[in-house]
């Protein structure tokens, strides 16, 4: 069978608003930089061919951002119709230089990352395979975590009833928030975490770039007791240097990454040893393309692997890290997917169904605030 030419007909966006159910605080909250967070802005990409298949895929934003990577998005969207869509790295530079005055990471590239998703998305439902087989997998499921029962605004019984919860489903790990402004209350809700799940759950820690360099080196020391999986963005995320001073100072590992918006801003990380666990996000960094070429970096220099948010995608890219990684495991999404991802055994498991698995629900569609359509008409 001969490969028969395609292209791209219709690139068609929409901006969803997905509410949260409760009001969210992490350490930024308490710390004064930010309000809580009460829902999540999405840019959806969906792309049909000449040839009839389809591909979705998304990115997004919190508190701010969003109506700029649609705005974006809309402006380059364009540039792809006619272009054959399993040319994936050739497309995502043609939308790059498109919009290349406003640069080549933040706003300007997580447009592109809902357009580059999908087209991974479509290639892998062309090809009838799950994406992570299509990228060639070391595994048929990662370990998870969970984190949206640990944010700072829930009280410590409310925490710890979440934990038992999310274990029970499966979930292998708990992640929790620190950084408040009383070092002690972070230590007690620690405490008490790892008093009620035992010594052989798994648990993480998360500041949210909360501490000083000062703070940091001491709330380590004091860290080390509870035996962490690691400490998650103990300092200001652009912080390489003073996270490569703690990394080297404690026992316990460092994790961070999920702030930057580039390759190259993770290439800085990694030059530097800033930390031992990397937490890219796909969305963040520019898609699918640029997260492939990330990975390679930190397996060259090796880093465990531990992408931030959006499971729906990082599943199938954490299940072809040549080093057995994490994913963070968040329910806010749900509502916006027809299909509900499996754990089992402390991990999630990647879906034998093709592309990235997942179709765009009733619901969000309900939620759309706004949609543009590419093409002929």
């Amino acid at each position: 069978m001969t490969y028969q030419p395609d292209a791209i007909r219709t690139v068609q966006l929409s901006t969803v608003t997905l509410p949260l159910a409760t009001a969210i605080s992490d350490a930024k909250v308490f710390t004064g930089r930010q309000k809580p967070m009460t829902e999540v802005v999405f840019l959806f990409a969906e792309i049909t061919t000449e040839q009839g298949f389809e591909g979705l895929g998304f990115s997004y934003s919190k508190r701010a951002g969003g109506p700029a990577q649609y705005a974006h998005a809309k402006e380059v969207a364009q540039a792809a119709i006619g272009e054959d869509p399993n040319d994936i790295a050739k497309l995502y530079t043609k939308l790059l230089w498109a919009g290349a005055s406003v640069g080549r990471s933040g706003v300007a590239t997580q447009a592109l990352a809902a357009i580059d998703i999908a087209l991974y998305d479509l290639k892998a439902k062309r090809a009838g395979l799950p994406l992570a087989k299509l990228l060639g997998a070391h595994r048929d499921s990662v370990r998870t975590y969970n984190t949206s029962g640990g944010f700072l605004n829930a009280s410590i019984e409310e925490v710890k009833e979440r934990a038992s919860r999310s274990i029970a489903e499966g979930i292998g790990g708990i992640k929790i928030k620190v950084g408040l402004p009383d070092n002690r209350r972070d230590l007690e809700r620690v405490a008490a975490v790892r008093e009620h799940i035992g010594a052989d759950v798994p648990l993480m820690v998360d500041a949210n770039q909360q501490w000083d360099r000062t703070t940091a080196l001491r709330m380590g020391r004091r860290l080390e007791e509870f035996d962490l999986v690691w400490i998650e963005e103990p300092l200001d995320a652009y912080d390489a240097e003073g996270h490569a001073a703690l990394a080297a100072a404690l026992d316990t590992p460092i994790a961070t990454g999920e702030m930057l918006a580039s390759v190259a801003e993770h290439e800085r990380l990694i030059a530097t040893r800033a930390c031992d666990i990397i937490q890219p996000d796909a969305p963040r960094v520019g898609g699918i393309t640029q997260f492939l070429r990330l990975l390679t970096l930190a397996d060259q220099a090796g880093l465990d692997l531990a992408p931030h948010f959006a499971m729906e995608i990082h599943l199938h890219l954490a299940a072809t890290y040549p080093r057995e990684p994490w994913v963070e495991h968040f329910d806010w999404l749900d509502p916006l997917f027809d299909e509900r991802l499996e754990t089992k055994d402390g991990r999630m498991l990647v879906p034998d169904r093709p592309g990235l698995g997942v179709t765009f629900s009733e619901q969000a569609r309900a939620w759309t605030t706004d949609s543009a359509t590419f093409g002929p008409a």
